[in-house]
Order: C-alpha cells, then structure tokens, then sequence
C-alpha cells in the first residue's frame, strides 16, 4: 500500500509532503497544480521500467529530464521517495540532469489517462515499438494492457463488477484484428471509435477487469474519470470504484468535478477509506491540503466556481 509521498524540485512541487489513506485518494485543485503530475510520479514509482532518465521522464514529457526540474531551482537535484504503510521506502529517485540513483518495489499498477486511448489502439503497439512518438508513455502503456488476453479465470467479485457495466454499455468489450469493439447484447457490433466516449470508459474498466488487471493489491490512478460521462452515470462509476477498494484495490483520483467529487464523500459506508487532497499554488511552489471530508477543505476551487455560479444566477434573477 502506497501511504507517503516526498518530492523535490520536481515540476511545479518544490518541497512537499503528502500522506495517503490507503483507499480511495481524490485530487482536487486548479489547472497548473500538479494533480496529473502526482498521479504519473506514483505510477513511475511502481514500475521498475522506469529506471534511468529518460525511462522516467517518458511518463511526463517527450522533452526529457531536464525539462522536469524547477526552473527556478536547476541547481538543486530531484528527489523523490515513495513509503508504504510501515514507513518502508518503495521507490527512491535522485538527480541532476538526469536519474543518478533509482530503485522501486515493482507494484502492480493501471493507468487510465485522461484521453481515450482505446480508439487509437489500431498500429499504435507496433509503431511505438519502431518508432520514437511523442506520446508520454501513460497513453502506451493502456492500450497495452488493454490488449492483454482476458484472464482465465475471474472472481466472483469481479465478474458482479462485469455484470454491472455491462449493463451500462449494453454489452461487452473485444478486441479482434488490432481493433476493439463493443459487442452489444443484440449482436450488432461497434467499433470502439464509433461509441459514445463515456461509454468507452466504462468499456475500458470492463476490459481491464476482465484482464485480471484490477484485483486485491493493484494501484489504479485515473485522471478525470469523470470527462465525457453523463452526471446520471456518475454515481454508478462512484459505486463501482468503491467495489474495487473494498477488494483491496487502491485508487487514487484527479478531478474537476463537484459531483464526482462529492459523492465519494456522501456514498462512503463505515470501513471505506476516502480522502481529499486539495493542491493550492504558493510562491514556494504548490502545495497541499488534505481531509476526510470534501466540503472542508479550506482551498476548494470546485466549491467555489459552484458558489460564483450560484451568485451569479441569484443575481439575475433578483434583477428580474
């Protein structure tokens, strides 16, 4: 289990310190603040791969390493650490103009991105693999796991998962001949570039489940899960992120979303792990605010364009 974060002079984080709740992690906070930059730092960390520069750098930027370090700071060297529930240390990175020293505990991990991936899959394997794309490797890395076999055997927790999306996407996901399709409970297959983008969503945590990617002991980070989902599915996805973290999963979430947001706070039962980490910038770089409960936290961007926009309709209609 992930439960602490240090990091050093590393893009918009100068000097911070975050701790973890060990179930579902939520990220809050303006453009600018980090929050896809945290999530991509913990997913390097887990994966022994990213041992040298530009392994590390590639899930950030195509300009590599030094392009990372804070601008204001050059001088000074990156250093991260990563520590588990007994204050074990499960990643070190340290370096100037590149990775001088690395290890990781390899941690099995997913990456949903917040681009949709699936419908680009056609070639992009193969063409990564003879080619240098500038795509950060997050977008690599899900379409592969993506194509992953479906696993011979599943569980009885993750085949009620299965039952309930597919029920959300009226049938299930396949991969045939390099491009993946949503085949309908009807028979009519579509290919996956041709459905609704929230609906591929839904169809890209079907297929990971059914992989036999996201099961006890797995990390899964998304950066906003919410983008291009109807708000009455909202609460569905909610529902389903709160099964994989009462199976051991780890989550952790970047979003914008007020209801996203919120129902994590108000749909989480005695025993659910949720907290809520808000990113705020200073002049010593970005730092960060955590609780257990959304509406407390003192730098709430989400809360407060929701207020502006209340003042504003109150207003408007005061006028009339």
């Amino acid at each position: 289990m992930i439960k602490k974060l240090e990091v050093n002079n590393f893009t918009v984080f100068d000097n911070m310190i975050m701790e973890f709740g060990g179930g579902i992690d939520v990220f809050i906070g303006e453009n600018g603040t980090g929050k896809t930059h945290l999530l991509k730092i913990l997913y390097a960390c887990c994966n022994k791969e990213a041992n040298d520069s530009k392994a590390f750098a590639s899930y950030f930027s195509s300009s590599g390493w030094a392009s990372l370090i804070r601008n204001d700071n050059k001088k000074n060297g990156v250093v991260i650490r990563l520590f588990d529930e007994n204050n074990n240390e499960m990643a070190f990175v340290n370096g100037y103009n590149g990775i001088q020293k690395y290890y990781s505990i390899k941690t099995k991990s997913v990456f949903i991105p917040a681009k949709e991936m699936l419908s680009h899959s056609q070639g992009l394997l193969a063409l990564e693999r003879e080619r240098d794309i500038p795509f950060d490797k997050t977008l690599i890395d899900i379409v592969a796991k993506a194509e992953l076999g479906e696993s011979k055997e599943i569980t009885s927790f993750q085949q009620s998962l299965l039952s309930s999306i597919s029920q959300i996407i009226e049938g299930k996901v396949i991969f045939e001949q390099d491009v993946f399709y949503i085949k309908k409970t009807n028979g009519l297959k579509i290919e996956y570039s041709m459905e609704a983008e929230g609906l591929r969503k839904f169809g890209l945590l079907w297929k990971l489940i059914r992989n036999g990617l996201l099961d006890k002991d797995t990390v899964l980070f998304w950066d906003e899960p919410e983008a291009n989902i109807n708000p009455q599915l909202i609460p569905k996805l909610v529902d389903i992120i709160f099964e994989l973290q009462r199976h051991g999963v780890q989550v952790f979430i970047a979003t914008h979303d007020y209801n996203l947001a919120k129902y994590f706070e108000v749909k989480r039962r005695i025993g659910d792990k949720v907290l809520f980490h808000s990113l705020y910038k200073t002049e010593d770089g970005v730092r960060n605010e955590s609780g257990e409960y959304f509406g407390t936290l003192e730098y709430n961007p989400i809360i407060a364009a929701d207020e502006l926009l209340l003042d504003e309709v109150f207003d408007k209609n005061l006028g009339d």
